[in-house]
Formats: C-alpha cells, sequence, structure tokens
C-alpha cells in the first residue's frame, strides 16, 4: 500500500486534511489501516459508511444473513433491490461506490471459532456489530488472545451502549463487565424491536471511536462504557475497571 496520498485522495479527503487533528499524516494511518467489521446490519451499516467515507485501506466485514425487508427500518445500507441478496455482498457493492480507492473484502459467513483466524488476522481493529452474546464473547477472547482493539455496540429498544477495549494496553475486556452465564436472555431487535436511529447514533459512534484511535496511534489506557438513552437523548458515562478474577484477561 502507497505510503503516500495521490492527488485524488488528496481531494476525496480535503476536509481530513484541513483539520490539525487529522491532517495528512492521519489519513496516512487511515489508508494503511485494516479494520474489521462483524455485522452488517444496524450497527454496521452507519460504522461500514463512516469508515469506507474516511478512507480506511483495508475495510473486512462479515455476515451470513440475507436482506429481508423488516431489515429496512434501521440497517441503512439496503435497497429494496438488495432484498434476498448476502448482506456482506450487497454491502461490498454499495461501498465500492462510495469509495472505490480503498479494499474491501465481504465475507459471507457466520463468525466462528473454525474461521475466525482466517477472518480477523490482517485486521487490527475490530468493531463489533454483532447481535447475539456467542459472537461478542468469541471476538473478546480472541481479541484479548491477540491484543487487537475491539470496539463493542449493542442497541435494543430505545437504549444503546458502546465500550471500547484497548488490549495493546492493560484493559478490562468485555467479559468483564458482562461474565458469560448460560442463563443469557435471548431478547434482540427481532423478539424486542429497536428504534432506528438509535443504531446510526451507537454504530457511528463506533466508526469515530475506531478513527479516533488510528490517527493517534496511541494505546487507550481508559476504559469506558456510555449508555445513550434515544428518546431523550441523554448519555451516561461509567469507567470500566479489569476483573482480577476474570478467566478471560486475567
Amino acid at each position: 500500500m502507497s505510503t503516500a496520498l495521490s492527488d485524488k485522495e488528496r481531494l476525496r479527503y480535503s476536509r481530513h486534511l484541513l483539520l490539525n487533528e487529522v491532517s495528512e499524516a492521519g489519513q496516512l494511518c487511515l489508508k494503511q489501516a485494516r479494520v474489521a467489521v462483524v455485522g452488517c446490519g444496524g450497527l454496521g451499516s452507519p460504522a461500514l459508511f463512516y469508515l469506507a467515507a474516511s478512507g480506511v485501506g483495508q475495510l473486512t466485514f462479515c455476515d451470513d444473513d440475507a436482506v429481508e425487508l423488516s431489515n429496512l427500518q434501521r440497517q441503512i445500507m439496503y435497497k429494496v433491490s438488495h432484498i434476498g441478496q448476502p448482506k456482506a455482498k450487497a454491502a461490498g457493492k454499495v461501498l465500492a461506490s462510495l469509495n472505490n480507492q480503498i479494499s474491501l473484502i465481504p465475507q459471507p459467513v457466520r463468525l466462528n471459532s473454525s474461521n475466525i483466524d482466517s477472518i480477523l488476522q490482517d485486521s487490527d481493529w475490530i468493531l463489533d456489530c454483532s447481535d447475539n452474546f456467542a459472537t461478542r464473547y468469541l471476538l473478546n477472547q480472541y481479541c484479548v488472545q491477540h491484543r487487537k482493539v475491539l470496539i463493542s455496540g449493542a442497541a435494543l429498544g430505545t437504549q444503546g451502549q458502546f465500550m471500547a477495549f484497548d488490549f495493546r494496553a492493560s484493559s478490562p475486556c468485555y467479559h468483564c463487565i458482562f461474565p458469560k452465564s448460560s442463563a443469557q436472555p435471548v431478547l434482540n431487535c427481532q423478539n424486542a424491536g429497536v428504534v432506528s436511529p438509535l443504531l446510526g447514533i451507537i454504530g457511528s459512534m463506533q466508526a469515530m471511536k475506531a478513527v479516533s484511535l488510528i490517527i493517534s496511534d496511541v494505546p487507550d489506557k481508559h476504559s469506558e462504557m456510555i449508555v445513550v438513552d434515544a428518546l431523550s437523548l441523554q448519555q451516561r458515562q461509567f469507567t470500566l475497571e479489569r476483573d482480577t478474577a476474570c478467566s478471560v484477561c486475567s
């Protein structure tokens, strides 16, 4: 991958280059970054849009679902014409039409313990945009073991939550905050509902955190959870600490 910006890239990312916080150095960091997004639905849609638009050089994204009519209420990546198509492949076409200067790697499969390394080994920044606990715990364990950055989002009903775990530094993990239990609730968007724009808020926060960490390239030693109430737009922020007895990261 080139270590310089082309004239076309300078024009495309000109609003980034105007910012002292980004500048050419930060844009080059984005160009050289390799980010994976797990889940191309309500959270993955806005996250992928902004990561692609920002110029992340390599985007890997996986989802084994096909687009359904009920997805269109919140999964802004897709149109009526995409119904029936695999989400990852449809997302790849949409993102390529947005930015044809980055590498897009759609993976139309469900992440599991057998394929996780082959899918994520080339990515340093992982966005968990999944909708089930099994995938969240799997991603957490993998990112702890391989010292990758995990940026987690979730939304249900009118409440959303955002967390980032930077395992390049001493960080708590998802398991510290939500210890694994055989009695995990099975509520999800399909059976409990979710207000549409909330997913845009949380997914955009995930993308913004990834961009922020990439351009700074400094491990984040502070882990926090942000809880968003969609109807009041109020946010609550909590400092996260490691569980010294955690079976995953202790």
